[in-house]
């Protein structure tokens, strides 16, 4: 006989997967803990509060799509939603459902042990609080856990430091004041612009130049919208066709760039960054593919950025060398053009990086700069890193640091070998941040939730992925990557960014061939799983 748990299942994270994967379980009979290091609903869309953070997935697209009433009710004023909107429309979700009561906030998981004997997970909280549950389901999303340089002399810094991934609610005004931003990511990218307006002098400390594509954005029409609320099924179809499960309403161009004249491949390049963000690398349909055929992307944008930046050696150090779309491309609203400001400064740290941290600023190439605060848009410890932050020890004391020391390793994204009825959604070796992620979001827990039906339906109580299984996965994410220019440079996709973390590529490349294998293993009565 079974150990009794407090609840069937625990859900970690109250974001977009964490919500929707609770209203399934709700739905289904199942019952549920939620747990929230936040004080309330939005994951990533609570934390990431600096000015100018913006989805780069169109609002039309990046919303659930489980309930044609919310889809028809809800209106998006942006073709591209910001972080207020986004996280208006969560709170929004979780109301409607009647959410937010199953979740437990202002409490972060610091310890989560399976049992092998009472086939139990206990989950216990920096609260003190522990939780019992038959399966353990982890939405904490895939860039949700800041990753801050350990910068030498971080602590002599008296002024103020910020971190994009973790701003404060109240915001901060900068007027007036002299501020560093260290990193030019996408949070970077797009909190420069803003900053650069209210800020008596910006300096930015570029690591690495980035390519960006102008978001274009724009409002969303009452129009337009109803114009796709009267197909959405239809429009949500194309959607799941693409690449990376997002851009049903544009046209992709499947044709190569060599066979283009150069007259026709300037205009193309030139429609598509008119049409700006993301799609850009949708121009041709061997940019990702050919390293050839992405240079000819590469020096398109490159030549806008020396239209755009008046100062010619500006200009250049903005330039990448890298492959463009290895790194996500990041979309703006005015990046480039903030460099004209006679208020905002680049410091190229690629060949000189920053030495230290005093109690004023910060000292490079051998000059200290002063600052009234530092902002870190240094990005996150992408897939992995909320995950071992939570202190998982699976089967036979197996922790989750152990097994993934050289590397995440698991099958479909959803579950690790020796960790039982432990699924991750949007994970590592699942399309994750090389999708639409509420699409994802949606059919991992719907796969989660037909599994674990299935297996309740049949009298199992331990579901676990065969190893074979999760080595022949590992391999598949992995010639999939190589097929692609992705692997070609440092990205946080291999976890490059941290240090000391192993260089994996963690995302697999395609949505709807990936959505193809999860059909053939529930047709296949899940026969890569082991049950008991």
């Amino acid at each position: 006989m079974k150990s009794q748990c407090d609840v069937d299942a625990v859900v970690v994270g109250a974001g977009f997967g964490g919500l929707y994967m609770m209203h399934l379980l709700q739905q289904q009979g199942f019952t549920a803990q939620g747990i929230e290091r936040g004080s309330d609903v939005g994951g990533t869309w609570y934390w990431n509060r600096y000015p100018g953070c913006q989805c780069d997935v169109e609002s039309m697209e990046y919303s659930y799509q489980f309930s044609d009433d919310l889809q028809q009710k809800w209106e998006w004023t942006q073709r591209y939603a910001g972080q207020p909107e986004i996280l208006r429309y969560a709170n929004h979700v979780a109301d409607e459902f009647s959410l937010r009561d199953n979740f437990t906030f202002n409490a972060s998981v610091n310890g989560a042990n399976y049992d092998d004997a009472s086939e139990i997970w206990t989950v216990s909280t920096d609260t003190g609080k522990t939780v019992t549950a038959r399966y353990l389901i982890m939405a904490t999303g895939c860039l949700s856990t800041t990753n801050t340089p350990d910068f030498p002399g971080l602590a002599d810094y008296a002024g103020d430091t910020y971190h994009t991934g973790d701003w404060p609610h109240e915001g901060v005004d900068f007027t007036d004041k002299k501020i560093a931003i260290i990193g030019t990511g996408s949070s970077g990218i797009q909190a420069i612009p803003l900053i650069a307006q209210q800020a008596g002098d910006l300096t930015i400390f570029q690591r690495t130049p980035n390519y960006s594509i102008p978001a274009q954005n724009k409002p969303l029409s009452p129009e337009k919208q109803a114009e796709i609320k009267a197909n959405y099924a239809e429009f949500r179809a194309r959607g799941k066709m693409s690449p990376a499960a997002f851009g049903a309403d544009f046209a992709f161009n499947p044709s190569s760039v060599f066979d283009a004249t150069p007259e026709e491949r300037k205009a193309r390049f030139e429609e598509f960054w008119n049409y700006g963000g993301f799609n850009f690398l949708a121009a041709f349909g061997d940019l990702s593919m050919n390293m050839e055929a992405n240079e000819f992307a590469c020096e398109f944008v490159r030549g806008k950025i020396r239209e755009i930046v008046k100062d010619p050696e500006t200009a250049e150090l903005l330039c990448p060398d890298t492959v463009l779309g290895c790194k996500r491309l990041c979309s703006d609203n005015g990046y480039f053009e903030a460099f004209n400001q006679p208020n905002v400064h680049l410091v190229d740290v690629s060949t000189h990086p920053i030495d230290r941290l005093t109690a004023k600023g910060l000292i490079t190439n051998g000059k200290e700069y002063e600052f009234d605060a530092i902002i870190f848009a240094t990005g996150y410890d992408a897939l992995t890193g909320s995950l071992l932050k939570c202190n998982i020890t699976g089967s036979n004391g197996l922790t989750l640091a152990d097994k993934w020391a050289a590397g995440p390793t698991n099958y479909l994204g959803l579950m690790t070998t020796g960790f039982p009825n432990m699924f991750t959604i949007t994970g590592p070796g699942s399309p994750s941040a090389l999708a639409n992620l509420i699409t994802g979001i949606e059919q991992h827990a719907e796969f989660i939730t037909q599994l674990i039906q299935w297996s309740q339906k049949r009298g199992y109580t331990r579901i676990e992925a065969e190893q074979v299984a999760e080595d022949n996965w590992v391999n598949t994410v992995n010639t999939r990557a190589a097929a692609t220019l992705y692997p070609t440079c440092n990205s946080w996709y291999l976890g490059a960014n941290v240090p000391g973390k192993p260089r994996v590529f963690m995302p697999y490349v395609g949505f709807p061939d990936y959505s193809e294998k999860l059909k053939s293993v529930v047709v296949e009565d899940y026969a890569e799983f082991r049950f008991s």
